[in-house]
């Protein structure tokens, strides 16, 4: 698993993005983790899935409420993964009016979550390959804190976990 310290690996992540007003739609678009986050903070939020009931009711809700105390205590971008693809990524994220200001990233083979070691197996409940419940802070691509809930658990990544993280780490 990955640990504090360590670089986040070179695996690509999937967005897409559409624009209702203009009709225009762009992707999906592949783009390697540890590049994108060169140079940058990042708070990396993954969850289960989309449209899931904690990950849609409290979790991505969480970040959502706290984007503006997230950026303003050093956060250039917050990415919200999830083993779905980018087309369910861009209409969870429609669904739930999230800001610009979080990208809506898409593992769908859970091959980052793989090399992240924090894949979930929920095949025996029909969802296959998932990735755990977590959050890190990321600056310049090395991992400078890590909260892993237990499955079916959401109490260490939440937004609030992460923003006394930052405050603690002098961001």
């Amino acid at each position: 698993m990955i640990q504090v310290g360590d670089p986040l690996p070179h695996a690509n992540l999937h967005v897409f993005n559409s624009d209702a007003a203009s009709g225009c739609a762009v992707g999906p678009i592949s783009f390697d983790v540890s590049s994108a986050a060169a140079l940058k903070t990042i708070a990396l939020v993954a969850v289960p899935g989309a449209f899931t009931p904690t990950c849609s009711e409290k979790h991505l809700p969480g970040y959502i409420f706290y984007a503006t105390a997230l950026k303003a205590a050093g956060i250039d971008e917050v990415w919200c993964v999830a083993v779905n693809d980018a087309f369910v990524m861009e209409a969870w994220g429609q669904h739930l009016r999230v800001p610009p200001s979080i990208r809506m990233l898409a593992d769908g083979s859970a091959f980052f979550a793989r090399l992240l070691g924090l894949e979930l197996d929920l095949t025996s409940r029909g969802m296959g390959v998932r990735s755990q419940r977590y959050s890190m802070i990321v600056v310049n691509g090395t991992v400078k804190t890590l909260n892993v809930d237990n499955a079916g658990k959401l109490d260490v990544s939440s937004a609030e976990v992460l923003l006394e993280q930052l405050r603690q780490l002098g961001n």
